[in-house]
């Protein structure tokens, strides 16, 4: 959207002027000639989003999908931590994990986990 700006900004005057050209052929008045040039604008945007392929709902997609996803993944580790008081759910966390965690109640003395996500979010924001 950014590299687009000058290219918007050097087809904004060439239509006001087009407009203005226009519109004094045809005697329109100034809210009509603003009205048409909005429309052209509009219209000249709108092609080059779809020509770079740069769609500024594009930007906020991520957002759609990463702040529902990250309520869900809270709620679910607060309710495994607030449950987690019954004996039968402690048991199956005491026995549940995978690979070198064989029990998730126990802290994590490798550190591994912490800095692998780490790590893979450092990858996220910089690529």
């Amino acid at each position: 959207l950014e590299n687009l700006q000058p290219e918007i900004k050097e087809l904004a005057k060439r239509l006001r002027y087009e407009v203005s050209v226009r519109g004094k052929q045809l005697g329109w008045s100034e809210k009509v000639a603003r009205s048409h040039f909005s429309r052209n604008m509009r219209r000249v945007v709108t092609e080059l989003y779809v020509r770079d392929n740069c769609h500024p709902f594009k930007a906020t997609l991520l957002l759609w999908v990463q702040i529902p996803m990250w309520v869900c993944v809270s709620l679910a580790l607060r309710n495994c931590s607030v449950g987690a008081l019954g004996s039968a759910v402690q048991e199956q966390f005491s026995s549940g994990g995978a690979l070198w965690f064989t029990d998730l109640t126990a802290p994590d003395s490798t550190w591994i986990l912490p800095f692998s996500l780490g790590l893979v979010n450092l990858l996220v924001v910089e690529v």
